[in-house]
């Protein structure tokens, strides 16, 4: 145990946390997995179980680098990401894998394996962002100067992603927000800002090419008593696993309704959760992301430079604000999104881009950590 504290740096409360999803997302993915498993791997249950554990070690090993890496050089790596991130949105709206009615993945040669470009785009605007508003406080109240480059960089990554994913175009538009009102845009800026992203969502859901589908979700979530049996039906299963798994739930694998939800392992795994372990388990994983934004918040407050505390408080905003929208979904407080439960959903590139979210956070830790060490160090002097 000595020796893996040795090798990790940062908020050791943050590492436990990332163990705590990561041993509740075997759990969960496992359980949830089944008919998946009869139904494409004759009845092998261990195949998603291993294929889902396997991306997971990738990602810690991900995170690790991560948080090694002087958080200073993402500063950089921004720049270089959000360049590469435009062009491959505009391949994949174009000429991507439509999967479950949406085109948000690239097919990667020789592999068949699949990229969610979207996932790459929503880390690179935050830390673009987080570089660029850090760069510009001295003048940061400058419409031209500040206000026009930081937000037409927004505009145009939002609506990119928004045709295909409106859900994580408006969650992370929600981020890009935050970030920019503690980098002290004016709240009139971010107004305007409001207005134009707006208008853009507005058209996507109207006359985009999902916009029956998106129509169909809000609709069905409004009116939820006079729609189609067919059209509530994952709703309506998610009620009966959250009724059913009580207080204290089934027990591991005695979820019956991953019999009938279609992405029981994905948007709806915190369903599995509660049914499996009742309001204890949800209560659990719900109070793990409120402690992890609680710990990122110290780490923001005690980071010396502007672009640390940016960057730290955009990432875990994302990863907190993406969870509670899919436990929100789960539970019927929200129309139906299609985004994963970070760190616990069974995916590929999401739990890869998550892990590098969390290993820069814990990068910007390690600074802190270490500054803090030096003036201990100094004062005993």
């Amino acid at each position: 145990m000595n020796w893996i504290f040795s090798k990790t740096k940062g908020d050791i409360w943050i590492w436990l946390v990332v163990a705590f999803l990561s041993l509740i997302s075997l759990l969960a993915v496992y359980s949830s997995t089944g008919t998946l498993a009869y139904k494409f791997q004759s009845g092998n249950t261990e195949y998603y179980l291993f294929k889902h554990l396997s991306l997971m070690i990738v990602g810690l090993v991900l995170m690790w680098l991560a948080h090694l890496l002087d958080y200073r050089y993402y500063s950089r790596i921004s720049q270089i990401l959000i360049f590469i991130s435009i062009p491959l949105l505009l391949y994949t709206l174009l000429f991507g894998s439509e999967i479950n009615q949406a085109s948000r993945w690239i097919s990667i040669p020789f592999t068949g394996q699949t990229f969610q470009t979207s996932d790459l785009a929503k880390l690179a605007l935050i830390m673009y962002l987080a570089r660029e508003l850090s760069r510009r406080q001295e003048n940061i109240k400058d419409f031209k100067k500040s206000f026009v480059p930081i937000i037409l960089s927004v505009t145009f990554i939002i609506g990119l992603i928004a045709p295909a994913n409106f859900s994580t175009a408006l969650m992370l538009f929600g981020t890009a927000s935050l970030i920019m009102l503690i980098g002290r845009v004016s709240f009139k800026q971010i107004s305007l800002s409001a207005i134009a992203v707006g208008l853009i969502l507005v058209i996507v859901v109207f006359f985009g090419p999902r916009r029956e589908t998106y129509r169909s979700r809000i609709n069905t979530f409004l009116n939820h008593e006079q729609v189609d049996a067919d059209k509530s039906y994952q709703s309506d299963h998610a009620k009966i696993a959250i009724a059913t798994g009580g207080i204290f739930g089934k027990g591991p694998g005695g979820s019956t309704e991953q019999n009938f939800l279609p992405q029981a392992y994905s948007d709806f795994i915190f369903t599995i959760i509660i049914e499996e372990y009742g309001l204890v388990g949800g209560a659990l994983v719900i109070l793990a992301y409120l402690f992890f934004l609680y710990r990122s918040i110290r780490i923001i407050t005690k980071a010396p430079k502007a672009f640390g505390a940016l960057l730290a408080c955009g990432l875990s905003f994302s990863l907190v604000i993406q969870a509670f929208a899919n436990m929100a979904v789960a539970v019927n407080l929200m129309p139906v999104t299609g985004v994963p439960l970070p760190l616990v959903s069974m995916g590929g590139t999401s739990i890869l881009f998550t892990s590098i979210a969390f290993g820069i956070i814990l990068s910007v830790s390690r600074d802190v950590e270490e500054m803090q060490q030096t003036e201990k160090t100094d004062e005993a002097a």
